[in-house]
Parts: C-alpha cells; sequence; structure tokens
C-alpha cells in the first residue's frame, strides 16, 4: 500500500492487536514488489495486508512469495492489484469493500435528502440575495416526501443505502439485472427497467460496478429519459457515465448532479463542472476518510483473528465474481 497509509489505517489499540496476531515486519512498507529488498520479505510473507496504492500482484511476485497464502485487502475493489493467479495458487482474498460501503451510503443518504430540498440551489440564492427568500414560490416541488428514488446497481453500498432509507417517506426502485423480482421485494424495493427507472425517478443514484458493460451505460438517450429537474447522483465510478452527453445536459439547466467521481478522476481546470450552478462536485470523499477508515482496519484484524484459527474468511472474494463486481 501507500507508504503513509499504515499509520493512518490502524489505530493504537489495531497496532497492538495486529502486533499480537502476526509476526510483523516492522516498518515494512512495501510499495513495489520488485527489488531486492521487496523480495526478500515476499519470500517470508504468509499473509499480505494490501490498501490503496498497492502495486499489482503478478505471476512473477508470487513466485517471489512461496509462503503466501492470503492477502487482506484493507479497501474496496481487488481488481487493480490482484490477478486470477492469485486463486489459482489457493491464495484466499478478502476485502473490506464492505466497511467502505458504509460511509459511501451514508453520503449517499444526506445527498439525497440535500438535493431534493434543492439546498445547495437555494442557499447559493439567499447568500447572493441576502434577503428574505420565498422558497416555496422558486423552488416548486422542492422537498422529500414521496419522491421516487431510483438505485442503479444492487451492490453492498446500493443495499445498504436502501437499508438507511426504509424508515422514511420515499419510493424506492432499483434497477440490477441480477437482482429477482422476489428479492427485490423482501428488499422492499419497485424492480424496475432501466430505462423505467430513469424516466419515473425524481432523483438516480448509481451504485453499479465499473466493468465493460456498464461503461457509458448513462449515455445521452438515457439522460435524455430523465425528468426536468431530476438529480443524478454518482459515487461509483464516472466511467458509468457520458460525460460529454452529462455536461451538455447539465450545460443546457434541464437536470441537476451530484457527483463524488467523474472521467477523469480529478477533472481539467477549465471544466465546466466546476462552475455550473446546478452541479454539486466533491473529490471523491464519499468512501472512507478520516478515522473511519479504522472501519477497514477493523475488518482486516477480525479476517487475521479468522485465518490464524483456521476459520474460513468473513468477507472472501472468489474468482468467478470478478467480471462482475466493482
Amino acid at each position: 500500500m501507500a507508504d503513509d497509509l499504515p499509520g493512518m489505517l490502524f489505530s493504537p489499540s489495531q497496532w497492538v492487536r495486529l502486533r499480537k496476531l502476526t509476526e510483523l515486519h516492522e516498518g515494512t512498507v512495501l510499495t513495489e514488489f520488485t527489488s531486492p529488498g521487496a523480495r526478500a520479505v515476499l519470500a517470508e510473507t504468509e499473509v499480505l495486508i494490501t490498501g490503496w496504492g498497492s502495486p499489482r500482484l503478478d505471476e512473477a511476485t508470487l513466485d517471489a512469495a512461496p509462503r503466501l497464502r492470503a492477502v487482506l485487502h484493507a479497501a474496496g475493489s481487488v481488481k487493480g492489484h490482484l490477478t486470477p493467479a492469485c486463486w489459482e495458487r489457493g491464495v484466499q482474498v478478502s476485502t473490506a469493500a464492505q466497511a467502505n460501503a458504509e460511509p459511501v451510503a451514508e453520503y449517499t443518504l444526506a445527498m439525497i435528502f440535500l438535493a431534493l430540498k434543492r439546498v445547495r440551489a437555494a442557499t447559493a440564492v439567499y447568500r447572493e440575495r441576502r434577503r428574505y427568500i420565498d422558497v416555496l414560490r422558486e423552488f416548486p416541488g422542492i422537498g422529500n416526501h414521496e419522491r421516487r428514488v431510483g438505485l442503479v446497481g444492487a451492490s453492498r453500498i446500493g443495499r445498504r443505502v436502501v437499508e438507511l432509507l426504509r424508515p422514511f417517506s420515499l419510493d424506492l426502485a432499483m434497477a440490477d439485472p441480477y437482482l429477482g423480482p422476489e428479492e427485490a421485494r423482501l428488499m422492499g424495493v419497485r424492480l424496475l427497467p432501466l430505462d423505467e427507472l430513469l424516466a419515473q425517478s425524481d432523483l438516480v443514484s448509481l451504485h453499479a460496478p465499473a466493468i465493460p458493460a456498464t461503461r457509458h451505460m448513462i449515455d445521452a438517450r438515457r439522460l435524455g429519459l430523465l425528468r426536468d429537474g431530476a438529480v443524478l447522483l454518482n459515487t461509483a465510478r464516472g466511467s458509468l457515465i457520458d460525460q460529454d452527453a452529462l455536461v451538455a445536459e447539465l450545460v443546457s439547466g434541464r437536470i441537476e448532479a451530484v457527483l463524488d467521481v467523474t472521467e477523469p478522476e480529478v477533472l481539467p481546470p477549465d471544466s465546466p463542472l466546476y462552475t455550473l450552478p446546478n452541479v454539486w462536485l466533491t473529490p471523491h470523499l464519499a468512501g472512507a476518510q478520516g478515522g473511519e477508515v479504522h472501519r477497514l482496519a477493523e475488518v482486516v484484524l477480525t479476517e487475521l483473528e479468522r485465518y490464524t484459527v483456521g476459520l474460513p474468511l468473513e468477507h472472501p472474494v472468489h474468482v468467478e465474481e470478478l467480471e462482475r463486481i466493482a
């Protein structure tokens, strides 16, 4: 992982647990796997704890780690640094994606209510005029009661958002090709084809994985299905949306957007998304930040405890899932 990440990832008490569970290479954070020093560490390593910034575990790296039995990822997706060769060699893989889903779901919950309440727009008008604002007249349709929220993707995050929204007076719909009618009923969501969900929702929140099948799934045609004044919220990946088509819709002022992710990840300085009044742009902060990253460490430590006593991992990643997970 990145060399400064362990100091942020583990709290003092979590460091104590980690040292009790392992023969830890103190002060050794592998940011690459090719140098003689890194190869010497790999040769003795049974468990790798990986995180953001991890180099790729390819065939050559695995050859240099003959004792490796488990990779515990203190973040979400493992697709950036693991290859099928890990599973072919019997290496167990675990992810803290469920823990990272929690802050993303919390961000999504907050932004749904703030966006449908038109908080950002009303605040901007109030700051500019500095006098009474007749909110009901200037922002017709404002509010959250019985609004239709459409969720795209029954992922960990998508499901957690449904759980968090359940107590509120919202009409929840979901689109996911792998979700069946009975499971949707048990979740408490209305199962709709994607086009219908887009056309019928006041706010659409994206929670699908970034895979070839989902690249630009929200294209110009589908953006055109959104109601006038609808909000598009993206905490998944920028690649899910055709960004040129999105910018065109946003410049027209027809829809609004809350974007925590874009393509590219950091926009060029002249991007209109920075300044459009109907865009709420945040710097990819929905996931674990600050003290929230200790949740990720907690998952890793629990998995490590299970591994040391021979129990199956609680959050395993299976190779057959790679084609359809984030």
